[in-house]
């Protein structure tokens, strides 16, 4: 009852929204510093992941001996190789792109090795009885295939881009914009209707995300029975 009363510890929804509505020109300029780098550190990531995953699907070797070097990856806690990033690549938003696709390789990888190697038998002979080469059989079979795992990743990985920013403007050292910055200022000056505005942004920005993945899958996966409307 404390808390639901008390506006030092959860402030009133019409404080959140004045605070959005007197400055929207912060709020939006740090959101769209967010989402820079959000895309950046996605495209960084699923690109490394998807390509590797490729690799990975044809050339046995090299994916045991990736696999479990990104699972030591995924266990690592990232937040503790921001300072190090820092260090290595100076205070601008290169540490906070690398982190963000650090964060999101793992599960892109994953799903997309599943996907590229659930062909089923079948069809893999019919494939390898018409004599087809290892390259048709990738792109017209195996890349198919493997699209509701890769649009299921990115399902996942698309609002963990924004995690993966807010988090990375978090800890990076010398960080001066984006929603991160701006929820950790305004919490350290006790600005609790700032710092939920700037919350309810990211929230938005996460739901469009989602809505931009649902549009993929009806664009893609028009074919698979995941789109079958249920009777």
């Amino acid at each position: 009852m404390v808390a639901a009363s008390d506006p030092f510890v959860l402030p009133r929804l019409s404080d959140v929204a004045d605070a959005l509505i007197e400055s929207p020109t912060t709020y939006l300029t740090n959101a769209a510093t967010t989402l820079q780098v959000a895309a950046t550190g996605l495209a960084a990531g699923f690109g490394a992941a998807v390509g590797l995953a490729l690799l990975m699907s044809e050339v046995t070797p090299v994916r045991r001996a990736v696999l479990p070097l990104a699972v030591v990856l995924n266990v690592t806690p990232v937040v503790a190789l921001a300072p190090g990033l820092v260090v290595a690549f100076g205070f601008g938003a290169t540490p906070k792109v690398l982190l963000t696709a650090i964060i999101i390789f793992f599960p892109v990888l994953v799903n997309t090795t599943t996907g590229l190697r659930s062909v089923p038998p079948a069809v893999l002979e019919v494939f390898t009885s018409l004599h087809a080469s290892r390259l048709e059989t990738l792109l017209l079979l195996r890349v198919p295939t493997s699209l509701p795992y890769v649009l299921a990743a990115l399902r996942v990985v698309l609002p963990l881009s924004l995690v993966g920013a807010v988090v990375a403007e978090f800890v990076a050292a010398g960080s001066s914009a984006g929603l991160g910055t701006l929820i950790r200022n305004t919490a350290a000056a006790s600005q609790l209707p700032a710092m939920y505005a700037a919350v309810a942004c990211l929230a938005v920005m996460g739901l469009l995300l989602l809505i931009v993945v649902s549009a993929l899958e009806r664009r893609f996966l028009h074919w698979h029975d995941s789109q079958t409307p249920r009777p």
